[in-house]
């Protein structure tokens, strides 16, 4: 996502959150007009509440760890053979 798309979707996400303010017991009228769920604007409120503009950027979804990755040792063994010593998959 370019930065300009991203600016575009924080500017869009203040304006829904500055509509609800104006409007505080219709959530569900503000969801509707913008065609957004209650968990996503909930989400995004929750988020602005606690870090502010920074908060209704869209996050990484990559995964923090990965328990079942291959381990580093094995992952350094594999490039070096086929590094030095130019083996393919099937004899690694």
């Amino acid at each position: 996502m370019t930065k300009t798309e991203q600016t575009r979707l924080l500017t869009w996400r203040l304006k829904v959150l500055q509509d609800a303010a104006e409007r505080p017991r219709n959530v569900g009228r503000t969801c509707r007009h913008f065609g957004i769920s209650r968990r996503a604007f909930y989400k995004w409120k929750r988020r602005y509440d606690v870090h502010g503009e920074a908060g209704l950027y869209d996050r990484a979804r990559t995964p923090h760890r990965s328990p079942r990755s291959t381990p580093r040792e094995v992952v350094s063994k594999i490039l070096s053979l086929r590094q030095h010593y130019h083996f393919g998959p099937a004899r690694i």
